[in-house]
This record gives structure tokens, C-alpha cells and sequence, in this order.
């Protein structure tokens, strides 16, 4: 393969990627690698339908006045994920503003932003955000055509349980099926070519290996990052007084305060999550949810106050899977170490997409050019969407 070439499908193995990244992003309700902002409060900086890369808030350092964070909002948009600038930071947590809105985010209902609320930050160069513009907008076409996709797969067994968070085998036939369909279609509509002309060498040719390489990565690699940067670290302040107030998180000394604790998923696909924390005085009514997209559910959050009066915080983790697996297999792994769990889920995800990739594809080189056209898959694919 000349460096021209290599370099070609190197920039398209890029894009796929990014377009993947955005779409698992969407559908998981949080920015991986890339995102976009949807209204105009960010303009002139990003028009809606801007893109930007998103930097995971675990490699990044605090933020500082003039940064783009995205964050999980509890009053803004219903709660959902705001992205907007820093405008200073006091002791309570940061204070945020759009750079088009009048006011600060915490003039109206919008409490101060903690860290343990960020998600991602924007890339700035030299103080300006790195802007892609319309990639919103592309991807939210995109995501209208999935979703259509979607539609037409819904009727096979056991994907209904799978849009609820439920692993059923029956699935796996369904799977099976449409495999087996998908590569009759191929041998069927599929451009033949004689044996004897099947070499490695020709240059409108891909090895079978690169294609099968390309495809788990774009699949496990933005579901990879999503369980690793979608968990995180929530904080919760208790407060014991002798001289209690309405607030249910200030009680007497020794005292347990009971609040309802939610978790909501803003994306399109289920999530399992283990919520748990590390101390003693904390526990939670239900710690393991299987939360649908769009949807949210509760539990009951109790916090002992110590005997001492004062202000105390406790962390609560909140660690987050795809439930292709049963959920006791997956507690049983992360109760190993939550790492053990993304991996085996990493690795089924793998063996998912060569069985794919090897039934519908076969273990030959794959053509880059359709018969009659002169014209390859790499330049025909820059014409249409480049």
C-alpha cells in the first residue's frame, strides 16, 4: 500500500471514528471525544449545531475563569448536560454563563457547579475554543437515520428486553438470524470475482484483517470509553447541628438524614449502574439500576451525621456498563474490580464484531471498487460526505 493510500484510510478511519464517538456520545447522553451544542446560548463562540472535542474532565485539571466545561446540570434544561463558560470560582463551586446569555447560570435556579459535576472540557488553543462547525447538525441526521435502523431491527426476538436493559437469550437467535440473512444477501447481491484473480497484491484490494481491525474498533472503543469516563464521583454534603433546620441534610448529632437520591439516563441506550460509597455512615435503599433511555428512577440515599457538629461531605461512586451481560455476572465482576467488568464487556464486544465482520465479510480481501467504476471506496465515501 503506497503512503498516499495509507494516509487516506488513516484520515477515513479518523472520521468514522469521530462519527461513531458522537453517536455513542448522543445515545448515552454524554460527550465522548467530541459534542456539540444544540441552542444558541454559546454564540458568537459556537453557532448551534458546533461541534468541539470534548477533553474527559479526569485528564484535565481544574478548571479556570474563561474555560468551556460541560456539565450535569440540576435545574438547567430539566438537568441535562449544559455546556457553558467559567466565569470565577468561589467556595460553594464554579460559576458558569453562556456567552450569550445576560446572566450568570446562578443568578436564575442554577446552583454552583462542582467538580464532581463536570464531565468534559472543551480544547482551547490560545484561548479559543476549537470549533467545528455543523458537525452537530450532521450528526443529528445521522442519528434520525439510525434510529430508523433501529426501527426496522425492532422486531427481532429479544431486542425489545435489550432496549429495556434486559439480556435475553432470545436475542442471540435473533442475532443468529439476521447474521445469517445478511450473508446470504451478500453471496446473493454481492459483486463476484473469479478465484484465480483473488491476490493480496492488487491494489483495489483490503486485507480482510485491516477491515475486521477497523470495525471492533469502532465499536468497542467509544463503548470502552463511555463505561470508563460515563462513572464518576458524586458528593453530598451532611450537616450535624444542634439546632436542626428544614433541610433534610442538616440533622442532630447522630442522626440519619434520608433523601431520594436519582439517576437519570440522558441517553438512548440502557445503562447498568452500581451506585455504592466507601463510607460507613452511607447506604442506599437499591445500589444496582438498569435505567433505560430517557428515563430515570430513584432510591432512598441514608447519611448517619456524626456525633461531632459540623459539615461533613461523603462521595458516592457511581460506576456505569452496558448490560450485555447478565446483571449478576456483571456484579460479580465488578465486585473483582469494576475494570475486570469493562473488559470482559470489551471483549464479548470484540468477538461480536469479528463474528460479524467474518460471516457477513468471509476471510478474503475485500474490494474497494464496485465492478465498472474506476473510482475507489475511499474517494467515493470523500465525495459523499467529505
Amino acid at each position: 500500500m503506497k503512503v498516499s493510500e495509507f494516509v487516506e484510510y488513516a484520515v477515513l478511519g479518523l472520521f468514522l471514528i469521530a462519527v461513531v464517538a458522537l453517536l455513542f456520545g448522543q445515545a448515552l447522553g454524554q460527550p465522548i471525544l467530541l459534542g456539540y451544542v444544540e441552542t444558541g446560548s454559546m454564540e458568537p463562540t459556537m453557532e448551534p449545531g458546533d461541534g468541539f472535542v470534548a477533553v474527559p474532565s479526569v485528564l484535565t485539571d481544574s478548571p479556570d475563569a474563561g474555560d468551556v466545561v460541560v456539565f450535569r446540570s440540576e435545574e438547567l434544561h430539566g438537568g441535562g448536560l449544559t455546556t457553558h463558560r467559567v466565569v470565577r470560582h468561589t467556595s460553594d463551586g464554579y460559576i458558569t454563563r453562556g456567552d450569550a446569555n445576560p446572566f450568570t447560570d446562578q443568578d436564575n435556579v442554577e446552583p454552583p457547579v462542582t467538580d464532581s459535576r463536570i464531565v468534559a472540557e472543551a480544547l482551547q488553543l490560545n484561548g479559543e475554543v476549537v470549533v467545528v462547525p455543523g458537525l452537530g447538525t450532521g450528526v443529528q441526521t445521522i442519528h434520525v437515520a439510525v434510529g430508523a435502523v433501529v426501527g426496522v431491527f425492532a422486531g427481532l426476538p429479544g431486542f425489545e428486553s435489550l432496549l429495556r436493559g434486559e439480556f435475553s437469550p432470545m436475542l442471540l437467535v435473533g442475532i443468529g438470524g439476521g447474521l445469517i440473512a445478511l450473508s446470504v444477501g451478500v453471496d446473493l447481491f454481492g459483486s463476484s470475482r473469479p478465484a484465480g484473480k483473488r491476490t493480496r497484491s492488487r491494489p483495489n484490494y483490503v486485507s480482510i484483517g485491516v477491515v475486521l481491525f477497523v470495525l471492533v474498533v469502532l465499536i468497542s472503543a467509544p463503548a470502552t470509553v463511555s463505561m470508563l469516563f460515563g462513572s464518576g464521583t458524586t458528593t453530598v454534603d451532611i450537616i450535624s447541628s444542634e439546632s436542626p433546620a428544614e433541610n433534610p441534610l442538616v440533622v442532630e448529632p447522630g442522626d440519619a438524614a434520608t433523601v431520594e437520591y436519582r439517576l437519570t439516563n440522558k441517553g438512548y441506550i440502557p445503562m447498568m449502574t452500581v451506585v455504592e460509597s466507601t463510607h460507613p455512615d452511607v447506604t442506599f435503599g437499591q445500589s444496582v439500576f438498569v435505567v433505560s433511555g430517557q428515563q430515570s428512577t430513584t432510591t432512598t440515599l441514608s447519611i448517619r451525621a456524626p456525633e461531632q457538629t459540623g459539615a461533613y461531605t461523603r462521595e458516592i461512586t457511581e460506576q456505569r456498563y452496558l448490560p450485555i451481560l447478565p446483571k449478576s455476572l456483571i456484579l460479580g465482576l465488578h465486585d473483582i474490580h469494576p475494570l475486570v467488568a469493562i473488559a470482559v464487556i470489551d471483549a464479548l464486544l470484540v468477538v461480536g464484531a469479528l463474528a460479524l465482520g467474518i460471516v457477513t465479510l468471509g476471510m478474503t480481501p475485500v474490494r474497494m471498487r464496485t465492478v465498472g467504476r474506476n473510482i475507489s471506496f475511499v474517494e467515493r465515501l470523500k465525495r459523499r460526505f467529505l
